[in-house]
């Protein structure tokens, strides 16, 4: 049902709780827009590494941050990731661009730049479809802490570890579990610990743990809760789909 989405789903998590997919799933399914933010992170990132700039050094980030030419899509079915004009979809899923994300992401300055972009497309695409899906650490926190549906997806660590591990070895990257559960220890504590806009749930929010969950599940479950706060436009039919 196109555009039955009206205002904003906030989904936040820690890695490998399943978000992206969801995010972009349930975006297709209500017909509304969706937006990655974590991708935007990781572009900043990726540009950072390609200038040879020391993540941890924060004056030099955010100079790049300023200068750094990137867009990002909001259609759910398709990926729109570019830098400078490249399409680097692939680029920012890399090993190197995982492990500085969250040293780059804690620069306050970055957060300022992208939180204001993000907000300026959310409004753009509530203006033109009606609601959006939106992804990330710290949307129902901070930037979009008044939307009406605000959901902090949960798993094990040892799932989210067994997930990530597939997933890189399906993108041709070796990764053995004990490896991925230290990558997402490691994000965990830096995420959680940063002093700018640090990755916790809204006081407000929807906790749904997805150890046990298919993503289909996950899905009728965002649906309903969507249904429930009024915010599906002839939406009986599309939750029981």
């Amino acid at each position: 049902m196109t555009g039955a989405l009206r205002g904003v789903v906030a989904l936040d998590g820690p890695s490998g709780t399943g978000k992206t997919t969801v995010a972009r799933k349930l975006a297709d399914r209500l017909g509304a827009g969706y937006l990655d933010t974590g991708a935007m992170y990781r572009m900043v990132t990726l540009a950072v590494l390609r200038a040879r700039v020391d993540p941890a050094d924060a004056v030099a980030v955010a100079e790049i941050a300023d200068r750094a030419e990137f867009s990002i899509g909001t259609s759910p079915d398709r990926t729109d990731i570019r830098l400078g004009g490249e399409d680097v979809a692939a680029d920012i899923r890399g090993p190197e661009v995982t492990k500085a994300v969250s040293p780059v992401s804690a620069v306050p300055h970055v957060r300022e730049l992208l939180v204001a972009r993000q907000r300026r497309i959310i409004g753009e695409v509530l203006g033109s479809v009606g609601g959006i899906v939106v992804e990330g650490r710290d949307i129902g926190t901070v930037v979009a802490p008044d939307s009406p549906l605000k959901v902090f997806l949960t798993a094990s660590a040892d799932v989210r570890a067994s997930r990530r591990s597939t997933q890189d070895t399906a993108a041709g990257r070796k990764s053995s579990v004990a490896d991925a559960l230290a990558s997402v220890e490691r994000r965990d504590h830096l995420d959680s610990t940063r002093a700018a806009s640090p990755l916790r749930a809204a006081d407000d929010a929807v906790h749904v743990d997805t150890s046990e969950l298919s993503i289909d599940q996950v899905i009728v479950a965002l649906s309903e809760l969507a249904s429930h706060r009024g915010l599906l436009a002839g939406c009986k039919e599309e939750v029981a789909r």
